[in-house]
């Protein structure tokens, strides 16, 4: 079978590149064809990839993701394909994953703010390519990972029960705590010559304004003097990090806060931190949340996030509840920092949790759905 696959840019580090990728190479290990659709391509390509770069241009984002769309569609008219599976909205699909929450409802929120925003270009194009996914009448199949938007999805487009398929989290079992964590753990503070009682809180996530980092910026001011003499801050992500660094400037914490590229050995900094902080503002599911939970290393989130309730389910952490506030994220760091008997508790839990949970097989629920006869 040839599958098509579709999204806009793939980079190494982006939680839905990942999810791709990982269903891709599902789909290719059960003998499928792999083909790629996509404006941008960093990192290597798998072995049996087709990987196909879309040429167009345009000088705004919308206006390029629909010529992306039409020409993806004469080229699959020319070369078909069994299945087209799209991981941003588009037309033309057979089953979209649905990283994105539902653009639809975030577009009235921002209309109370820009009463104007809804007749924009910018809302028309994605709006029409969510509606293009979601309407009743259509046929796409639906990977849905987060419930939450389930039912916002249902209430703007009516789609059908039948054509939702939701999927268990997809966390990869190699960002469990191995047997040699401690020894892990020692060399990674040793190289960033953490001491014994140095706090190390550890931020993931491309899209710094989304997840929150100047929130954590303000919570890491806020902690009383002394603990916040104790703490460190690493951030990672592939975004512009100019704008953090200079709050972080303005707060006094240069000196505390260090903010890095994406990288491939995240396992090394979950085991070496002492607190996962993940504020996010927006948040459709948060893998690394559970990827934090599985290494063993205490998670503080906001609500918003779709996978915040198996913290919650876990007792690996604590939530911020919505509406948010900043003083009560404060006053959860401080608690959490302070409180070490609490941190080995929910480390505790976090990694019994992982022996039984299932949060693994997202990618293979998610090829049975790509891969079954369709009438």
């Amino acid at each position: 079978m040839q599958i098509a696959f579709c999204l806009y840019k793939y980079f190494p580090f982006g939680g839905l590149q990942r999810d791709f990728l990982r269903i891709a190479l599902t789909c290719q290990a059960r003998g499928n064809l792999v083909r790629v659709y996509t404006l941008e391509w960093r990192g290597d390509v798998p072995a049996g990839f087709e990987v196909v770069l879309v040429p167009v241009r345009a000088l705004t984002n919308p206006r390029r993701y629909a010529k992306f769309s039409r020409w993806v569609g004469i080229d699959l008219a020319k070369h078909p394909a069994d299945r087209v599976v799209g991981f941003n909205k588009m037309p033309g699909l057979d089953v979209y994953f649905a990283a994105d929450p539902c653009y639809e409802d975030q577009a009235r929120t921002r209309s109370l703010r820009n009463p104007l925003y809804r007749i924009s270009a910018r809302y028309r194009h994605f709006s029409a390519y969510e509606r293009a996914v979601f309407a009743a009448p259509g046929r796409t199949e639906i990977l849905l990972i987060s419930p939450l938007q389930k039912p916002l999805f249902q209430q703007y487009y009516g789609t059908p029960d039948a054509r939702f398929h939701l999927l268990p989290p997809g966390i990869s079992r190699d960002r469990r705590a191995p047997a040699e964590a401690p020894a892990i753990r020692a060399e990674f503070r040793h190289e960033f010559a953490l001491q014994a009682s140095d706090l190390l809180l550890l931020q993931i996530g491309s899209g710094f304004k989304t997840k929150g980092l100047d929130r954590s910026l303000r919570a890491l001011a806020a902690l009383p003097a002394a603990l916040r003499g104790r703490c460190r801050l690493i951030a990672i992500g592939d975004d512009d990090a100019r704008l953090f660094c200079s709050q972080a400037r303005a707060l006094g914490l240069a000196e505390r806060v260090s903010i890095l590229r994406g990288r491939s050995d995240i396992l090394r900094f979950l085991l070496g931190a002492d607190l996962l902080i993940h504020p996010a503002y927006h948040e459709n599911t948060g893998t690394v949340l559970l990827e934090a939970l599985v290494a063993g290393l205490p998670v503080l989130t906001t609500a918003v996030c779709g996978y915040a309730h198996y913290l919650v389910e876990a007792d690996a952490g604590l939530v911020v509840p919505e509406p948010f506030e900043q003083a009560c994220l404060d006053q959860s760091l401080t608690r959490m920092l302070r409180d070490e008997a609490a941190r080995r508790r929910w480390q505790q839990n976090g990694l019994a949790f992982a022996e039984h949970a299932d949060i693994y097989s997202n990618a293979e629920r998610a090829a049975e759905v790509i891969l079954k006869d369709r009438q």
